[in-house]
């Protein structure tokens, strides 16, 4: 479930990509029938994607794939339809070990329509494994 249609910008610790929710995409049908919006958790899920994307330079030579394990101060401020184009914004704050610590902006139409904090960890791929 790729969530990024185009990388924007990207720097050593911001990015920012694109996502255009198509009006055929899975989740509109039940959320809400006749009212369509983004659920929230897939704002979220873009938006850590990515922080995947712009923390791959950095797992290039190490063994394991990014896990999110923390979302903090989470706040949907704009709602967003079928046929919207968003912006996904992640920066990296802190790294301690092998856990990252973001900050997600997500921005529909030049406004703010989500703002979280986040954490993921490298978690290790099993051995024989596919790498995702």
């Amino acid at each position: 479930m790729l969530l990024v249609d185009e990388i924007v910008e990207r720097g050593e610790k911001r990015i920012v990509c694109r996502k255009t929710f198509r009006e055929d995409e899975f989740f509109f049908q039940g959320h809400y029938p006749g009212a369509p919006l983004v659920p929230g958790v897939i704002l979220l899920e873009a938006t850590m994607q990515a922080g995947a994307v712009l923390l791959s330079h950095t797992l290039q030579d190490a063994d394991g794939v990014p896990v999110s394990t923390r979302m903090n101060n989470v706040k949907f401020k704009k709602m967003v339809k079928p046929g919207d184009t968003v912006d996904l914004e992640a920066v990296i704050d802190d790294q301690v070990s092998d856990a990252y610590f973001l900050t997600g902006k997500i921005t529909c139409e030049g406004k703010l329509a989500a703002r979280f904090e986040f954490a993921v960890t490298i978690a290790p791929v099993r051995a024989g494994a596919p790498v995702p």
